[in-house]
C-alpha cells in the first residue's frame, strides 16, 4: 500500500489585491542595496515578497544604460512589485506602461524617497505637499492597469505639515490594493524615532492592508511593531543591510559562524552571476562592509579586504575573520 502525499495550502497573511503574501516581514525598496542580489538573499531568509529599488520614470524615457539591471527580477521573487518614481503623472503612466510588459504581480508609487537630488525635482516624499496630484496619480494607475497599485509614503513633509492620514484616505478613496507607511516626515530624513503612533493610527482608520516601517533592526523590535501598531506587515530597510537573518527573526549573534560565512559567500555569488565577475565583487564590497560591521580587526585589514580583486582570496580573508573573531554580537 502507497502513502498518499497530502498537500496543505497555507493560509496568505494578508493580500495586494487579489496576490497573496505569505508572511509579514519584507525587505523594504532602498536605492543603492536592494538589488536583484541582495532581494534573492532576503527572500530565502524569509522576506514575504519583493519591491524593485525605485525606478526613475526619467531613466526610462531617456533609456538609461543601467536601467535594465534595476528592472531585472525572476519568479522566485514574487510576489514581486516594481516601485516607479517621478513627479510627473504622465511619465508615471508611461513607466507603468513599461514595466507592466514586464508582468510584475503589482506597481507601487514612491511617495517616501528623501534624498535632495528627488525632492528637488517634485517626486518622491516632495509630492506629500501636493495630495490633489497624488490622487490624480493613483487613479490614473488603478483605471489603466490590471494589477495592484501600491503606494509608499512619509508622514508629510515636516512636521508643520504631517498630512499622513489626509493622504492615506486619498490613496485608499483612489483605489490603491495596500499602503506602506515610513514612520517620520521628510524633513527628519532618518533622524529622531518612527512615530508609530501615526503608524498605528493609519491602520485603524484604512481598510485596506498597511505595511509599516521605521526602527526595526532587531528581531525583539518586530514584536513590539506589530503590538503597537496592528499593522498587516512590517517593513525592515536598514536594519536588514547586512543583517539579512532578521527575516528569520535572528541577530547576527544567534547565527553559527557557518551561517554567516555561507550567506555571505551566496551573496558574493548571485552578485557575480547578476554583474559579472570583475564587477560583482565592486558592487559586493559595501554589502560586505555591513555584514562584517564591527568585527574589522584594524583599519590595514578593511582595506586590505575591500581593495582586493581576487574572489578567492576575497573570500578567505572574510573567512579567517568569521574564524578568528572572539565575538559575532
Amino acid at each position: 500500500m502507497t502513502g498518499l502525499s497530502i498537500h496543505v495550502e497555507q493560509t496568505p497573511d494578508f493580500y495586494i489585491g487579489n496576490i497573496p503574501v505569505h508572511g509579514r516581514l519584507i525587505l523594504a525598496p532602498m536605492d543603492g542595496y536592494t538589488d536583484h542580489p541582495f532581494r534573492l538573499i532576503c527572500r530565502r531568509w524569509g522576506s514575504a515578497c519583493s519591491y524593485s529599488e525605485f525606478i526613475n520614470a526619467m531613466d526610462l524615457e531617456g533609456r538609461h544604460p543601467h536601467i535594465g539591471d534595476r528592472m531585472a527580477f525572476t519568479d522566485d521573487e514574487r510576489p514581486f512589485g516594481f516601485q516607479i518614481l517621478d513627479n510627473s503623472p504622465e511619465r508615471i503612466h508611461m513607466a507603468a506602461g513599461i514595466l507592466r510588459q514586464r508582468n510584475p504581480d503589482f506597481l507601487d508609487l514612491n511617495l517616501g524617497c528623501c534624498s535632495r537630488s528627488v525632492c528637488s525635482r517634485g517626486a518622491g516624499a516632495s509630492l506629500m505637499r501636493d495630495p490633489e496630484k497624488i490622487t490624480r496619480i493613483v487613479q490614473m494607475l488603478v483605471t489603466t492597469m490590471d494589477i495592484p497599485i501600491t503606494a509608499k509614503m512619509r508622514l508629510g513633509w515636516d512636521e508643520k505639515s504631517r498630512n499622513y492620514l489626509e493622504v492615506a484616505h486619498l490613496i485608499e478613496d483612489a483605489g490603491a490594493s495596500a499602503l506602506a507607511v515610513h514612520g517620520r516626515t521628510r524633513n527628519q530624513l532618518y533622524s529622531g524615532c518612527a512615530d508609530w503612533d501615526a503608524i498605528a493610527r493609519i491602520k485603524q482608520e484604512l481598510k485596506i492592508p498597511v505595511i509599516g516601517n521605521g526602527d526595526v533592526t532587531r528581531p525583539e523590535d518586530i514584536h513590539r511593531f506589530f503590538t503597537h501598531t496592528a499593522c498587516d506587515a512590517l517593513m525592515i530597510g536598514r536594519g536588514a543591510v547586512g543583517n539579512p537573518w532578521i527575516f528569520a527573526y535572528k541577530n547576527r549573534s544567534d547565527c553559527s559562524r557557518q551561517e554567516i560565512f555561507q550567506t555571505i559567500r551566496e551573496h558574493l555569488k548571485a552578485s557575480i552571476r547578476f554583474y559579472g565577475e570583475e564587477h560583482g565583487l565592486i558592487v559586493f564590497r559595501k554589502q560586505a562592509v555591513n555584514y562584517l560591521r564591527d568585527l574589522w580587526p584594524s583599519e590595514e585589514f578593511r582595506r586590505e579586504l575591500l581593495t582586493t580583486n581576487d574572489r578567492p582570496a576575497f573570500m578567505e580573508k572574510i573567512q579567517s575573520l568569521i574564524e578568528n573573531t572572539s565575538s559575532l554580537c
